[in-house]
């Protein structure tokens, strides 16, 4: 109850809106269930971050792509989609607390789940995971930097434009590859 009460107010007004008593208002209750619960605001917010994060997930497994969209733009897409919908949580997860310390570009790898994510990627367009980890990271970073944007009220792009700008760097990318891979190809198709 706590954490879906954390939720609730961050989605309203951000996460820096959120201390024990607006938790207990919002509850209509005192300051102690949250304490009784958790030992500080610390302990909170690492478990609120874990949930945070389910509901991203959550929210993308249920993101519904138009019919005639490429599947492998599920990720970008609803990537951005959240930022938008969800700008406090975006801002959040993917901004201020982004569990992401990139020296190099190899470091993405190491986040969790983005080894898994590239296996299945590379799967998908029919190249290698090593080549496919260079088109998921910039896939990714473009991504990023569009939902930032949208995020920050910078940007305003429907979903037809922002799946034709992120399915144009797609097949250019994945084209570059297989051209480089192949170069003896008259016509790559992606």
């Amino acid at each position: 109850m706590i954490l879906n009460t954390v939720l609730d107010i961050t989605r309203e007004t951000g996460f820096e809106s959120v201390n024990a008593r607006s938790i207990a208002k919002k509850l209509q209750c005192s300051t102690q269930p949250v304490f009784t619960c958790y030992k500080n605001m610390d302990d909170l917010k690492n478990d609120f971050l874990d949930f945070a994060f389910e509901f991203y997930n959550d929210y993308v497994k249920t993101y519904r792509l138009p019919a005639d969209t490429d599947p492998l733009l599920l990720f970008p897409l609803s990537y951005i989609a959240f930022a938008d919908e969800e700008t406090n949580l975006f801002k959040l997860l993917f901004i201020s607390e982004m569990d992401l310390d990139m020296k190099e570009a190899k470091d993405f790898y190491n986040e969790s789940g983005n080894e898994t994510k590239v296996q299945d990627f590379a799967a998908a367009i029919g190249i290698d995971p090593e080549q496919a980890k260079s088109v998921f990271l910039d896939l990714f970073l473009y991504s990023h930097g569009i939902a930032v944007l949208t995020a920050a009220r910078k940007l305003s792009l429907d979903m037809r434009e922002t799946e034709q700008m992120t399915s144009g760097l797609l097949s250019a990318l994945i084209k570059q590859i297989k051209t480089d891979t192949y170069p003896n190809t008259k016509e790559v198709r992606p």
